[in-house]
This record gives structure tokens, C-alpha cells and sequence, in this order.
């Protein structure tokens, strides 16, 4: 391709909306474009490292007996309420009725509609088991898109998803599909780690999710060094240090005047916030959650949204509080069962005689114990993981970090067949619910994590299996008929060879090509000028090194070979 009829361009600026660095990258290299907040079009340059991946999942996919499909983006509604997945995606799925009045929905993703067209095709144990996928348009309507192509509300993803006889038959073929995750992260050129996660709203028994460690990344990383556990923070679960118990004292109402917050009351009154009961309230599908926590503790929201199985939380407005009869910055759980629904993180039962809300304007009660003071409807662990708390596993210290999901896989099990008569007759004849997994990668989220991993101060570094172009000729003092004739004929020379060129045969200063081919990133970049032909050939420079040399016209061409490009994927994987 000759850079000079390429469709889009390089920005020296870094565009203001931007903020981290794939984003940034991805736009002054002339890959992407916005369209409206998240979605996103793609240029040649950013559609051809794309096809690229996609063709890496393919490839890993199909080793692994993956048989590729295409399924709609517009669903019947009907089949997400069947699942009961319809109320509880809430507003980030699109709705939408057609001219005869049908409800339809844009798909979030595709576990429904694959559920029926197997309900459709498999009638016997014999055809299982076997696992179909696809590389397709979703829609979510993210509230909070951001990073460029981290996190959008228009994606393709690979979706694949896996149908069995028996529990067991999952257990042995979902190893396979962990690894086929690993190749092509590989291939890629990034190394995930791979942590226990939340199944969440798809639902499930077991699922893991591939992350890549990135200080920008919106997830909250739990590891542990001494044993390796890992976990994202939504559904994490920690040992915490034990609180002494103490002989359970009766209540007693203390004066608080102004004291509102957790930390004013602890100070006021002369006890940790560990001696505490914090009150937070909720707006969860439609209802007012009364949440009950530890002082020193915060909730987490992801495990109580699917707690309570909703898409959304939002807090409660004061209004909303007051309406119930509670008296906010005092709440009291006491005397509220009932009236409103009470969630409790388990913290309350490590410790006794807590200070919690009076209900009551200025007024504290302390010595409050739980059962013996007052009930919950549900009692779990809805808590933050903290920095320091302890691993479920061999309880040493835990630590903190942030990360970028690259890939999610789950053991569904019998959720959706069974919602919607997805069945088979086993070897006694008898009707069965189909046992399913499901396994998902954003092939966009994968591309900006790829540039988030490699990239310098210049711009991109990319891995050579899914470079845009393997080779970045570049010539320089282009108006001399020597100069022109040598890289005309070298340009053409790599093609015929099969090699994947981006020739810049624009009229500009070293400089500017220089910056331009580094911040593109292309593997290899060979330099034809005046000075290179002084001596007979073409400068050579990876993009991942500093050095260059200079290179006879034979030589480089045996240099490159037929194996060369294996050779830079090699490199690149060192």
C-alpha cells in the first residue's frame, strides 16, 4: 500500500478526549475514528490489525472443534424474558418495537438465541458434544464508555459456546478452551493473568476471566504472591483478621449532635470504626435496599447487585430514605424488617456491642448485637477486598491492582436450556436439559490492550503476527530518478516475495516520515535514500530496537527469506 493514496492520517497532537494511552495511539495513528460516544470506525490500518486477530481466534477456535456460525444482532424480546435476562439487563440493552408492533432488542450478547437455535437442531446425546461461535456486533449502552476501544457500546466480540450431555463432559472440554484463550493472547503478544471471577448476570457456576495488569484498567485485581490466587475484586472473597468477642451488653441511646458520618461518630464516641455499623441505601430494581456493613468496610457493589440479581444499582436519594421513615446520616436497623428490604455484609457477626444510627436526629445506639437486636432479610458477603486482608487460600496479606478484561469464559450449565427447552434424549431415552458453556473476547478491547502493552513514547510496537504490515519502506530524497527507481523496484521486489508493505512515497521531510513510521509501529522498517544506494542497498531497522544497519540489496532480501516474518513472531514472543 503507498502511504501517499492510504485512506486516513497521522495527528501530532493528542486528541483532549483521549486519556489513555491506546486510545491516544489508535487516533494519531490514523486506526480508528469516533462516531458518537463509544462507537468508533475503523481505517484501514485499524481494520487490517483487526482482521488480523480475528483470524488468530479463528484459527485457535477451530483447533479446538469450534465451528463458526452467524447469528442475528436483533433478538425476539421474547426469548430474554423467557430467561428472565430481559428486566435484568436494564438500560444498557437497546428496545425497540418493528412496524407490527414485535418487541425486539439490539443483542447484548447471544447466550438466548444460540439456546434456541440448538432447542431447534439437537434431539439426541449423539450429536454432542460440540461448540459453535461467531465474530459479531453487539450493542450495550454503556453509561460510562471510555478508554477509546476499552470499553465502547458498539464491539465485535467472539463469542463461542459449547453444548454437553453432562456436567463432567464440560468440566473436561472447558480446559480446552483456557488454553485456546492463552494461544491467542500469545499470539497477540500479551501474557494474561488469568483470575476467578463473578459469573454475574450471565450466570453459571464457575468462570474465570483473562485480565491484563494495567493501571488504567477499570477492574480491581486481587493476588496473592505466596500462592499465586488471583481474583477480580467483584467477586473476591478474603479472610479477614479475627475480632475478639466480647459478653453482648444492652442497648443504650447516646447523644451524636452532628455527628453524620462513620469516622465523626468513632472519634465522638471513642471506638474504631471496626465497632460500627455503617447504613448505606440503594435503589435496586425499583426498591429501596437497606445495606448494613462494618464501619471500616465498603460495599461492593458488583456482589450485591447480583445479590439481589439486578443489572443496576444506584444510591438512594435522600428524598427516597426519608420517604421510608428512616432518618438519614442516623439509620437504625432496628424496627425496619419488613417495612424494607435489609441486606447484611457478614462483618456484622464478626464483633459485638457495634454503635449504629438511633433513627432518631442526633442520637446513636450503642451495644448492638446481631441476631439479638434486629434481623436481616439477606446476610453475605457483599464487602470490598481490602489491601492487606487476607487470602482465602493460605492467608497471607493480599495485594491490590488494576487490569483490563481481555476474555471471559463460564460454565452456564442448565440456566438458559432449561429456560427455554433447549433438551435431548440421553442413551436411556430419557429428556435431558442441555449443559452449556460460553466463552467471550472483545476482539476491539483486545486490539487497544495489545497497544497498551507495547507501545514507547514514539508510538506503536507491534507484534508481528498482527502488525497491519509487515514492512515500513520508507524513501527518502524521493525527487532524485535514483532514489525513486531503487525504491520503486525494492517496493515491488517485497510484494512479488509476498511480503505485506506500507511504501511511503510521499514528498515529505525525513523527519516527518521518520515520526510517521514509528508511530504506526510496523515490525520492520527499511530505508531507501541517497546515502543507503552511496553504499549499495537499504537501511534496516526493527521497530522494537534502536540500532540500525545498512544492508547490500542480496543481502537483505536474504535476510528476509520466506521464513522471516516467523522469525520476528519469535523474536517478539522472547
Amino acid at each position: 500500500m503507498r502511504l501517499s493514496k492510504l485512506f486516513g492520517r497521522t495527528l501530532r497532537e493528542v486528541p483532549a478526549e483521549a486519556t489513555m494511552v491506546s486510545h491516544q495511539l489508535l487516533l494519531r495513528a490514523g486506526m480508528i475514528r469516533p462516531l458518537a460516544a463509544g462507537i468508533y470506525s475503523y481505517l484501514p490500518l485499524g481494520w487490517r490489525a483487526l482482521k488480523k486477530i480475528e483470524g488468530i481466534m479463528r484459527q485457535e477456535m477451530d483447533s479446538i472443534g469450534g465451528q463458526e456460525i452467524r447469528l442475528p444482532s436483533v433478538h425476539p424480546a421474547e426469548l430474554w424474558q423467557a430467561t428472565g435476562r430481559y428486566e435484568e439487563a436494564g438500560p444498557v440493552m437497546a428496545r425497540f418495537r418493528d412496524r407490527t408492533g414485535r418487541e425486539l432488542v439490539l443483542g447484548i450478547t447471544h447466550e438466548e438465541v444460540v439456546t434456541d437455535l440448538a432447542r431447534r437442531e439437537i434431539n439426541s446425546y449423539r450429536q454432542l458434544p460440540f461448540m459453535v461461535y461467531q465474530i459479531q456486533t453487539k450493542f450495550r449502552d454503556e453509561p460510562r464508555s471510555r478508554g477509546g476501544l476499552i470499553r465502547v457500546r458498539e464491539f465485535t466480540m467472539k463469542d463461542a459456546y459449547s453444548f454437553h450431555a453432562n456436567e463432567e463432559d464440560l468440566d473436561d472440554y472447558y480446559p480446552q478452551v483456557y488454553q485456546a484463550y492463552l494461544n491467542i493472547f500469545r499470539r497477540c503478544g500479551l501474557e494474561p493473568l488469568v483470575v476467578e471471577a463473578a459469573p454475574g448476570l450471565m450466570g453459571g457456576r464457575a468462570s474465570h476471566e483473562f485480565m491484563l495488569p494495567n493501571e488504567a484498567g477499570e477492574d480491581t485485581l486481587v493476588l496473592c504472591q505466596a500462592c499465586g490466587w488471583a481474583a477480580n475484586a467483584e467477586g473476591a472473597v478474603a479472610m479477614r483478621e479475627e475480632v475478639a468477642g466480647q459478653k453482648e451488653r444492652p442497648l443504650e441511646e447516646v447523644a451524636t449532635p452532628g455527628m453524620m458520618t462513620i469516622q465523626e461518630v468513632a472519634d465522638y464516641l471513642g471506638v474504631p470504626t471496626r465497632e460500627t455499623l455503617k447504613a448505606i441505601f440503594y435503589i435496586a430494581l425499583g426498591q429501596l435496599v437497606f445495606v448494613i456493613i462494618r464501619g471500616d468496610l465498603d460495599v461492593n457493589e458488583a456482589k450485591l447487585a447480583s445479590l439481589l440479581q439486578a443489572s443496576e444499582l444506584r444510591l438512594a436519594t435522600e428524598e427516597e430514605v426519608k420517604g421510608a421513615g428512616i432518618v438519614a446520616g442516623y439509620a437504625s436497623p432496628l424496627g425496619f424488617k419488613g417495612k424494607v428490604k435489609i441486606v447484611a455484609d457478614r462483618s456484622i457477626r464478626e464483633g459485638s456491642n457495634f454503635v449504629a444510627g438511633a433513627n432518631k436526629e442526633g442520637h446513636h445506639l450503642k451495644d448492638v448485637n446481631y441476631p439479638s437486636d434486629f434481623e436481616v432479610d439477606l446476610l453475605a458477603d457483599i464487602a470490598m477486598v481490602r489491601e492487606g486482608d487476607l487470602c482465602p487460600g493460605c492467608r497471607k496479606p493480599l495485594r491490590l491492582t488494576r487490569g483490563v478484561e481481555l476474555g471471559h469464559i463460564f460454565k452456564l450449565g442448565i440456566k438458559y436450556s432449561e429456560a427455554l427447552g433447549a433438551t435431548f434424549l440421553d442413551k436411556d431415552g430419557q429428556k435431558k436439559p442441555l449443559v452449556m458453556g460460553c466463552y467471550g473476547m472483545g476482539t476491539g478491547r483486545l486490539l487497544g490492550a495489545v497497544i497498551e502493552e507495547s507501545h514507547d513514547e514514539e508510538g506503536i510496537i507491534w507484534p508481528p503476527e498482527i502488525a497491519p504490515y509487515q514492512i515500513h519502506l520508507v524513501a527518502l530524497d524521493i525527487g532524485q530518478a535514483e532514489v525513486s527507481e531503487a525504491a520503486e523496484g525494492s517496493y515491488g521486489a517485497l510484494l512479488a516475495r509476498g511480503y505485506e508493505v506500507l511504501y511511503d512515497d510521499r514528498e515529505e521531510s525525513p523527519g516527518v516520515k521518520f515520526n510517521d513510521a514509528d508511530l504506526i509501529g510496523l515490525p520492520l522498517r527499511l530505508t531507501v535514500s541517497r546515502r543507503t544506494l552511496e553504499v549499495g542497498g537499504v537501511e534496516v531497522k526493527r521497530r522494537d530496537e534502536e540500532s540500525s544497519r545498512v544492508l547490500e540489496f542480496p543481502h537483505l532480501y536474504r535476510l528476509l527469506g520466506d521464513r522471516y516474518k516467523v522469525q520476528l513472531a519469535r523474536s517478539a514472543k522472547r
